[in-house]
């Protein structure tokens, strides 16, 4: 049975990165893999996650006062702290004026989501755009997934599911079938150095990038590149291998690495591991990409049609 409710912790209006035309995105918690450089990692609890930032708080005092659960503090210096009674329960975030402390994460209808992604039918309409579904892993929470997938074929908006792959084989497919795109991420093919890298073996990611081209839906793979990580040859040889063996054929958009969601780290008190990492450089993003292209591959990077350069 199809869940009607699940927890969302964004949803961005007219994205144009997540599918083809202006889309709706809808980012949904949880996701089973820890990624070392993960853009979202607000996203990777599927509870919700209080994000603070330290430059706006005025040490007023409000949010202590608003915790029902007596869990915060206000230390001799700095923002107030909190302790394990914390419920997050999202009083300090509703009491804080100056928007230092925010509560990501909320539980939503099908309805609501609906409402929302229902705005712009007349944009998608005109560019060919739709209805992304993201997260975290949004697999996590499959069957509020799936009744979104359905919430917007009554709409008669397109869809897209942007995942990691990780789920058990019958999850995948009952949201594969429902979803017009799949944009499936693949980051390192040899399974210990994905483990090594997102903390779980790819054996099921894999089985299911099978399984999509087989069903025969249409499908973007993605590979998000990360310097020192998985931009070596040795694992664009074998990215090639596995897309060119698949049974339909797929593109590639190659998505240099940014550290655009390194802030987020420090608001959620968590180390960043890419504190150092530089994005690849454009001669190695060139150098994949050409790898991808000698398999018959159609390549691209974050979206534009890679072609190599005539001499």
């Amino acid at each position: 049975m199809v869940s009607r409710m699940g927890i969302v912790f964004d949803i961005k209006r007219f994205a144009v990165h997540d599918g083809p035309g202006l889309r709706t995105t809808v980012f949904l918690k949880g996701c089973p893999c820890t990624c070392r450089f993960c853009h979202n990692p607000e996203g990777q609890a599927l509870e919700p996650v209080i994000l603070r930032r330290d430059d706006r708080c005025t040490r007023c005092g409000a949010c202590v006062e608003a915790c029902p659960a007596g869990a915060l503090s206000l230390p001799a210096r700095g923002a107030p702290v909190a302790d394990a009674r914390c419920t997050r329960c999202g009083a300090c975030a509703e009491a804080c004026v100056f928007d230092a402390t925010e509560f990501v994460g909320r539980e939503m209808t099908v309805e609501d989501v609906m409402a929302v992604v229902s705005r712009d039918i007349i944009f998608y309409d005109e560019s060919g755009g739709g209805a992304t579904f993201s997260g975290g892993e949004p697999l996590c929470q499959a069957e509020f997934l799936c009744a979104l997938l359905d919430g917007c074929r009554d709409l008669g908006v397109r869809t897209a599911v942007d995942t990691s792959g990780h789920a058990d084989g019958d999850t995948f497919a009952r949201v594969s079938r429902r979803a017009d795109l799949v944009l499936f991420d693949v980051k390192v093919v040899d399974a210990a150095r994905h483990e090594a890298f997102a903390g779980v073996r790819n054996d099921a990611i894999l089985a299911n990038l099978r399984r999509r081209s087989e069903d025969g839906g249409a499908m973007l793979v993605r590979l998000p590149l990360f310097p020192g990580v998985n931009d070596d040859d040795e694992n664009a040889r074998a990215t090639g291998e596995l897309i060119a063996s698949l049974p339909r054929r797929h593109g590639v958009d190659i998505l240099p690495y940014h550290g655009l969601g390194a802030h987020k780290y420090a608001r959620l008190g968590l180390p960043y591991a890419g504190a150092q990492l530089a994005p690849p450089s454009p001669e190695r993003v060139a150098e994949v990409a050409r790898t991808l292209a000698g398999f018959g591959l159609d390549v691209s990077i974050r979206g534009d049609a890679w072609e190599p350069p005539r001499d």
